[in-house]
């Protein structure tokens, strides 16, 4: 028997169905023409205006032949090839063909000189199907940006970013491996200038559309950089209201007053180097200790008011087998963790001349993932639960709808290409511990239609949150919500989340702009809820490299020579390196 409140929710779910019908009839008359924000040049799109990539197999796409790309790399480093012909030329570039071979879904290419390479996109067809079908489509192009996006076959070119990635150093106080940046390892210091660092944020935010992106500083270990307090405090002044640190937490253990400092600076979030439970688990990366250090480390930058996010690469046959136990303590810990990142290991870096053996048995795809989760934990139905990161843009559209034309910033949107990055959200009652997967009460995929015929309308804000909050109540089933859920738990969670309403964006829940105080963080980790997101975020190597995911990148590195997608930077022809 269910509680008596959930009888009553399914009957707002039933009444809100039929209200829909009328509301949705309505708004479809004299539907507004997309207004340009000011952080744009451009109008906002329609869902039916957003273009999208080849998708579906087989298809045809440019991708890299990864012995030529090396050389190609090494000759421009060696001074024999000038690295302007990356501008013009499509170097080291090959034909691929994605397909489906023995239930599986593959990268197969092959070069004149090189011969054949293959590798696999996914072991569950209908995983990756599922991913590609609900994609909404592409963000809106970006522009403003010549001076920044210049990178030849590279250059990224639609939406408005995610997370700006700053290197403030390739050192580190650690030797792992795998290493995108093969810190401590290339002969020679890099380490931005603090001329430098200003210079890259200034001109993130010259870039049309204004995009609200998460800063990340990066490296080697960013916190040992000189400038690293006040890199964190010059990208809140600049605007940015989340400033994250790429860490392996060593620096916060060790001191509870640097991760204070830090925190009064503006850090938000600590995106931690976690590699699984307990110091074995760690072993890998050569510090006896390493677990009781994030212990540590998490203690120290939450209780000074730092969110922390797990960081995890799975290599398949290394740590796969942490993926349940990593889960679990997110679980355990509803109170400190409400976003894990899983990183399916990308050969690049150290691993860039990986055999095609062990290549082929550490390969790690996406779909392993949710896999490794629903049958280590017993959470979430691959193609339910797991969606593409990108497909949370029909909600940021709409927000983005709801609050005007005036707003200085466009929302944060991850509108990356839908083979890049999956998520599931997970609700857990922080009192209780429960925890079920939030499309298991909620229907996604006609969430999202429904949120995207409320923002195709233009209404104004009334009109925009009363659709939002019918198709919540419609596509809510009570009955299989967490025990203690209410409705209207769920109806002030997205409140919370994109600021729908006037009270959310004057500080209701807490605000998230850079005057936030202590006061502000506590009143958000006050809800009894915890919207636990689990992401997988997998980076490109030269073996599966696709031009089609590079142009859509979220996840720009600032450099001096402009914004360089994450792939094109880390692998690809290696801009880090050439850099």
């Amino acid at each position: 028997m269910h509680r008596p409140i959930k009888y009553v929710e399914k009957g707002l779910s039933i009444a809100a169905n039929g209200a829909w019908v009328v509301f949705n009839g309505l708004n479809k008359i004299n539907q507004r023409p997309s207004f340009i924000p000011k952080w744009s040049d451009k109008p906002l799109l329609k869902s039916y205006e957003k273009t999208k990539p080849p998708l579906g197999w087989p298809r045809e796409t440019d991708s890299l032949c990864p012995t030529c790309t090396r050389e190609a790399r090494q000759a421009i480093l060696d001074g024999k090839k000038d690295v302007n012909d990356l501008l013009h030329e499509k170097v080291g570039e090959i034909k691929a063909t994605i397909l489906e071979r023995d239930g599986k879904i593959l990268m197969v290419k092959d070069c004149p000189i090189h011969g054949h390479f293959e590798d696999v996109m996914a072991i569950d067809t209908a995983f990756f199907k599922h991913l590609e079908e609900v994609f909404p489509g592409r963000d809106i192009r970006a522009h403003n940006d010549e001076k920044l996006h210049n990178h030849g076959s590279s250059t990224i070119q639609h939406g408005r970013g995610s997370v700006l990635t700053v290197d403030l150093t390739n050192r580190c106080n650690m030797m792992c491996d795998p290493c995108f940046m093969d810190a401590n390892q290339v002969g020679f210091v890099h380490e931005l200038s603090w001329e430098d660092i200003k210079m890259v944020l200034d001109n993130a935010i010259s870039i049309k559309p204004r995009r609200q992106m998460s800063v990340q500083f990066s490296g080697g270990e960013p916190t040992i950089s000189p400038h690293f307090l006040d890199a964190v405090r010059y990208a809140r002044k600049v605007g940015y209201n989340s400033v994250q640190a790429a860490t392996n937490g060593i620096e916060f253990a060790k001191d509870p007053e640097f991760a204070k400092a830090a925190a009064e600076a503006g850090l938000r979030y600590a995106y931690l180097q976690f590699d699984g439970i307990g110091n074995a688990a760690n072993a890998h990366r050569r510090v006896g200790n390493l677990f009781d250090v994030k212990l540590r480390a998490i203690e120290n930058l939450y209780s000074n008011g730092v969110d922390i996010v797990p960081v995890v690469t799975i290599v398949n046959g290394v740590n796969n087998e942490q993926v349940g136990r990593i889960i679990e303590f997110a679980l355990d810990n509803p109170k400190k963790i409400n976003f894990l990142s899983f990183q399916p290991v990308s050969f690049t870096g150290r691993d860039e001349e990986v055999t095609p053996e062990r290549r082929a048995a550490q390969r790690y795809t996406l779909s392993h993932l949710a896999h490794d989760v629903k049958n280590q934990t017993g959470l979430g139905e691959p193609t339910r639960d797991w969606f593409p990161i990108s497909f949370m843009g029909s909600f940021t559209d709409w927000a983005d709808v709801t609050h005007g034309a005036e707003k200085e910033f466009g929302q944060l949107t991850c509108g990356c290409h839908p083979n890049c990055g999956v998520g599931m959200a997970v609700m857990i009652d922080k009192e209780t511990k429960e925890a079920v997967p939030v499309t298991a009460f909620l229907k996604a995929e006609q969430l999202a239609k429904d949120v995207a015929a409320v923002s195709d309308a233009g209404r104004g804000r009334f009109l925009s949150v009363t659709g939002m909050a019918l198709s919540l109540m419609r596509n809510y089933d009570s009955f299989k919500s967490p025990k203690e859920f209410k409705l209207v738990d769920l109806l002030r969670k997205f409140d919370k989340t994109f600021g729908g309403t006037r009270s959310a964006e004057k500080g209701k829940y807490g605000s998230v702009e850079g005057t936030r105080t202590r006061s502000d963080i506590d009143k958000r980790r006050s809800d009894r809820w915890n919207f636990l997101f689990i992401a997988g975020m997998w980076f490109q190597d030269l073996f599966n490299y696709d031009f089609r995911r590079t142009e859509m990148c979220i996840i720009p590195y600032a450099t001096q020579q402009g914004e360089i997608s994450f792939c094109a930077y880390n692998t690809g022809i290696g801009w880090r390196n050439i850099i």
